[in-house]
């Protein structure tokens, strides 16, 4: 595990792919919380470890245990765990997408840019999707790991998509509530290196 992060974490030093021109897509068996249990906190953590106990093969039940453990600071444990729900399944699986988003997000919270990037865009790799939470996450995170002219053109393709939406960071709160208030801090100085140097198209 740890020589494939070393191996795939270097994104700062790659060419990042180039926006499309539009994101329209809803992509919405990516963007959701794994969730096994309903319950939550100290409950739902005995009842998921006693479920993945019981059954090796648990995947939505490794998803949700690696989330709150890296939630809960337990970042090495909860890479281990991501490692083995996506070593159980494969990108055919309905899924893999959202351990692989959620795994992104989790590894962005815990400081490593670089590789929430890498596993966001491991998922716009395999499908060649044009989602519309591609354009703001990859700008959010291309500017975290310092590569803010290729954020900036990731930008421009959110308000490429919907105008009205992205070219003022006042509706942030609205098109992003399950981001962070820093994460949407952050996305602001990205909407405001592009409103004063729109980058054109192509």
């Amino acid at each position: 595990m740890t020589a494939l992060l070393a191996a795939t974490g270097a994104v700062s030093a790659q060419t990042f792919p180039k926006p499309a021109e539009f994101y329209f897509a809803a992509d919405a068996n990516t963007v959701k919380p794994v969730v096994a249990v309903r319950e939550t906190g100290d409950v739902a953590m005995q009842k998921l470890i006693k479920i993945v106990e019981r059954n090796p093969h648990a995947k939505a039940e490794v998803g949700q245990l690696a989330h709150m453990a890296m939630d809960a600071g337990r970042v090495e444990l909860g890479r281990q765990l991501y490692g083995r729900a996506l070593g159980a399944i494969d990108r055919s699986d309905g899924l893999w997408r959202a351990v692989v988003w959620n795994y992104g997000w989790d590894l962005y919270r815990a400081g490593d840019s670089e590789n929430a990037l890498q596993q966001w865009r491991t998922l716009m790799e395999a499908r060649g999707v044009t989602a519309t939470w591609i354009p703001p996450t990859f700008a959010l995170a291309l500017w975290s790991v310092g590569r803010k002219d290729d954020a900036v053109q990731w930008y421009a393709a959110a308000v490429r998509s919907e105008p009205q939406q992205w070219n003022t960071p006042n509706q942030f709160a609205r098109l992003l509530p399950e981001w962070r208030e820093e994460e949407r801090a952050t996305l602001a100085e990205v909407q405001a290196a592009w409103a004063a140097n729109p980058p054109k198209w192509p």
